[in-house]
C-alpha cells in the first residue's frame, strides 16, 4: 500500500495534523507513507519517523501553472493507492484526481466533492479540537479515533547548534530561559500588546531569568521595538532562524510565552512548558493540545470573533495583565 497525505499549509495546522501520520503508520506498519507539504514548513517533518518520504513543493497562485503539472507528474509517478487530504482546497483534490491517486479521502466542500472517492462532513467550527477533526478522516480506513498527540522530532545535533547560538548571544545555562513569541501570522487581533511583552521581559530579567525573543523576518521591526532599552540579558533572534533552528531553540526554553501561533503548537508538540495567550480565537479548537492549563483567555463577550484586527476596544487582550502572565510563568518555572 502506498499512502500520500496532503499536509496543511500553516505551521500550527501542520503540527496539529501530525497524529494522522503516526496513527496511519501504527495501522499500516508495512505501508509506504509520503507526506506532501509546502515549503518551507515541510522542513518540520524532516525527521518524522512515521513517514518514508517528504514531498515538498512551492506555494503557487493561479489555477494552471507549470508547477501544477510538475506536482501532477510526480503524483502519477508515485502510483499512490490512497490519498488523505488534510487541506480543504479545490486545488489539492484536483491534484490528487489528476495524479491518478486511486482513493481520495477528504472533507466535502469547496466544489471538490466529485473529485473525492470518500467524502466526509466536516464538523462545525469550534465543535472539537482541530487535532480530532483531522483524525476523523482516518475513519474511512477503519482506524479508530486515538489519543495520539502532535509530535515533532529534534536531533541531538540540532540541539547542540541551538545551544551554541544561545551562548554566542550571551546566554548562561545556569539561568532559566524564557522564550517569547510576540507575533501571529493571522493578524494583530491574536497578539498581546507589544509594550506588555516588553514589561514582562523586563520583570523576568529582574527576577533572574534570561529572555529570548523569536519571530520570522516580518516581525524583525516589532521585536526590535520591544527589545529597545531592555537589559543585555534579553536576546533578539527575530529573523535569524529557519523552522528547524526555531524548533530546537524552543525545545531549549524552560517556558515559552506566546500568542495563538505556529510556535505555540511547536512548543506543545515538544512538551516545552507554555503560557498561551488567547483572545480572538478559540483555545478549545486550536489551543495547545492536551495542555488546557497553559491557556490564559479572559473569554470576553465578543470572543472568539476570528477577526484579523479588532474593530472595537481589543478588550480580549487588554484584560490580560502583565502580572497575570508573570504569575503563570513563575508557576511553570517552579519559582
Amino acid at each position: 500500500m502506498k499512502f500520500i497525505v496532503r499536509m496543511p499549509n500553516w505551521i500550527g495546522d501542520l503540527v496539529m495534523a501530525t497524529p494522522v501520520l503516526i496513527d496511519l503508520r501504527n495501522a499500516f506498519p508495512n505501508a509506504s507513507i509520503t507526506a506532501m507539504c509546502r515549503r518551507p514548513i515541510c522542513d518540520l517533518l524532516e525527521k518524522e519517523e512515521a513517514i518514508d518520504e517528504l514531498f515538498c513543493f512551492e506555494k503557487m497562485s493561479g489555477f494552471i501553472r507549470r508547477e501544477d503539472r510538475d506536482i501532477i507528474g510526480k503524483l502519477r509517478t508515485g502510483q499512490y493507492d490512497v490519498g488523505i487530504l488534510l487541506t480543504n482546497s479545490f486545488s489539492s483534490a484536483w491534484w490528487f484526481w489528476q495524479g491518478n491517486v486511486k482513493r481520495r479521502i477528504g472533507f466535502k466542500g469547496h466544489f471538490r466533492s466529485l473529485l473525492l472517492t470518500d467524502r466526509l462532513d466536516k464538523p462545525a467550527k469550534g465543535m472539537e479540537h482541530e487535532v480530532s477533526t483531522y483524525k476523523r478522516l482516518l475513519r474511512s480506513l477503519e482506524i479508530d479515533r486515538s489519543n495520539t498527540a502532535p509530535r515533532l522530532v529534534v536531533t541531538k545535533e540540532e540541539v547542540k547548534i541551538a545551544r551554541e547560538l544561545l551562548h554566542q548571544q550571551g546566554y548562561h545555562e545556569k539561568k532559566k530561559l524564557v522564550g517569547i513569541n510576540p507575533g501571529a501570522s493571522y493578524g494583530s487581533a491574536k497578539c498581546w500588546l507589544p509594550e506588555r511583552f516588553q514589561t514582562l521581559a523586563q520583570k523576568l530579567v529582574e527576577e533572574g531569568a534570561q529572555v529570548v525573543f523569536f519571530g520570522d523576518s516580518s516581525l524583525e521591526s516589532l521585536v526590535k521595538q520591544i527589545c529597545h532599552g531592555l537589559p543585555k540579558q534579553v536576546i533578539n533572534l527575530a529573523g535569524m532562524t529557519n523552522v528547524r533552528e526555531l524548533l530546537a531553540l524552543i525545545q531549549e526554553c524552560d517556558v515559552l510565552v506566546t500568542n495563538d501561533s505556529g510556535p505555540m503548537h511547536m512548543a506543545a508538540a515538544l512538551k516545552t512548558p507554555l503560557v498561551a495567550l488567547f483572545g480572538s480565537t478559540d483555545d478549545e479548537a486550536t489551543g495547545p493540545y492536551g495542555d488546557e492549563e497553559a491557556v490564559i483567555n479572559k473569554r470576553v463577550s465578543c470572543s472568539p470573533c476570528f477577526k484579523r484586527t479588532c474593530p472595537i476596544d481589543f478588550r480580549c487582550m487588554k484584560e490580560i495583565s502583565v502580572e497575570e502572565v508573570l504569575q503563570k510563568v513563575r508557576g511553570k518555572l517552579g519559582v
